[in-house]
């Protein structure tokens, strides 16, 4: 089984980065809530070698309907070249946070 409700990540550079991520979408009802975790460290593969770098890491939760507004969102607001923008499903969860979130973005009238 899988809902109509995803979690949309992101990763960036700084803790006022995230949070400033997180209150935009929220605020825009793109996200019914963001959750900002870290300082995390990633590891990986850039401009031909290995890197690493202290990250915050951002969830959103969403409808599949407002996902690709909320990555066009994220875009447009992110300081990285080339953001990590991913969207993952909700495969069940309970009825009424996921009623919840579905109320909270929907577009304000």
């Amino acid at each position: 089984m899988q809902t109509d409700i995803v979690i949309v990540v992101t990763t960036t550079d700084s803790a006022d980065g995230a949070h400033e991520l997180a209150r935009s979408a929220v605020s825009a009802r793109l996200a019914a809530c963001a959750q900002v975790h870290g300082p995390i460290t990633s590891v990986y593969w850039w401009n031909g070698g290995v890197d690493e770098a202290r990250e915050w890491r951002v969830e959103f939760k969403t409808t599949v309907e407002r996902g690709p507004e909320l990555s066009d969102h994220l875009r447009g607001m992110h300081s990285y070249d080339v953001p990590e923008i991913v969207c993952l499903p909700v495969v069940d969860g309970a009825a009424s946070y996921l009623a919840w979130v579905r109320d909270s973005t929907r577009p304000a009238k």
